[in-house]
């Protein structure tokens, strides 16, 4: 089986979002790390190169693939701020009818900039998909 490419570094995730060109993406991921800090009760922490975690949690499929991911992340990437495991939960899809704009594909959320959603609606969406991420683990919750 191949070993997973994104795995927690050393990196410091301030230095990484100071390191954004973009004033806006910067300001709008530094909003974010606040948001999810808040929501999830742990500090942020970079996995791979560009993707800003906060705890973890260990899968395994049915095909034998295990590994350790974030339970929610975020990716200020250039076209958008990709959002990782927050549309994983019962109500994601009329939560996503009120966030404003934005694009989804495969577990993801793509928000061009956070002034483009409802934060109310993106904290609850926050909220939701951390506590259906925790409840489907193990032990009920997802550790560090």
């Amino acid at each position: 089986m191949a070993e997973n490419k994104t795995k927690p570094t050393e990196v410091s995730v301030t230095a990484f979002i100071d390191a954004i060109t973009d004033q806006t993406k910067r300001a709008d991921a530094k909003t974010l790390v606040k948001l999810v800090q808040r929501a999830a009760g742990e500090k942020p922490k970079m996995w791979g190169p560009s993707i800003i975690g906060f705890g973890s949690y260990h899968y395994k499929y049915e095909s034998g693939r295990e590994g350790d991911t974030p339970v929610i992340a975020f990716s200020p990437r250039k076209p958008a701020i990709v959002l990782y495991g927050v549309t994983g939960f019962s109500g994601a899809e009329a939560l996503l009818a009120k966030l404003g704009k934005h694009t989804t594909g495969k577990g993801c959320l793509y928000i061009k900039r956070l002034s483009d959603v409802d934060p109310k609606v993106l904290d609850t969406m926050v909220a939701k998909a951390l506590a259906a991420k925790r409840a489907r683990t193990k032990d009920g919750a997802a550790g560090s």
